[in-house]
């Protein structure tokens, strides 16, 4: 387990600090949550977090005896030991970390101090799309089908805007000779005031 920082500590010393440690972790094994002060459960959660790290590696089958021996070195309760082994480690097997929370309560009546609840994560775990690779993949087939509806929208797109084109030429040449006759009935009429004039 990690050396305990220099400077100020939980306990008197280093070994208090150990001894507070470890009984703070059994109690988390055992109860699955705990309430203490927030600088107690910062301390404690990557002190626990290496311990079920350890018991994962044993339920992976990576030499389970020796990663037995070492937590037993820390947590003397065998049957917390046996719970953390048998019936926690399976729970985390897919999470690759974080296994612990950290709760803010508000301060203690006695002496104002911040108090934390710290416990064990017991919600399922599902990857997110930028931890997992694989299910990101999987969206692409769902474009297709997008892709495919834009090319049809742009097709007919294309065919109203050609139909508007024929449409368009077409009131042209029915205009055009409507245009010449006006051109025609404007022309004889100046020309009749121009007599008009020379006369």
């Amino acid at each position: 387990m990690p050396k305990p920082k220099k400077g100020p500590r939980l306990g008197g010393g280093a070994a208090h600090q150990r001894l507070i440690l470890s009984n703070l972790a059994t109690a988390l094994f055992e109860h699955g949550r705990i309430t203490t002060t927030e600088a107690k459960a910062r301390t404690l959660r990557p002190y626990a977090e290496k311990l079920i790290t350890k018991a994962k590696k044993a339920h992976a089958g990576e030499n389970p005896l020796h990663q037995r021996r070492e937590v037993l070195k820390v947590i003397r309760d065998k049957g917390v030991v046996h719970t953390l082994f048998e019936d926690i480690a399976p729970t985390f097997a897919e999470r690759p970390g974080g296994y612990t929370r950290i709760t803010k309560i508000g301060n203690r009546a006695g002496d104002n101090a911040p108090m934390a609840v710290i416990e064990l994560v017991t919600e399922a775990y599902a990857p997110t799309a930028s931890t997992a690779k694989a299910p990101a993949a999987a969206p692409a087939p769902a474009e297709e089908p997008a892709e495919a509806e834009a090319a049809e929208a742009e097709a007919t797109e294309v065919e109203e805007t050609e139909a508007a084109e024929v449409e368009g030429t077409e009131a042209d040449e029915t205009e055009a000779p409507e245009a010449e006759a006006e051109v025609a009935e404007e022309a004889p009429a100046e020309e009749s005031a121009e007599d008009a004039d020379k006369a």
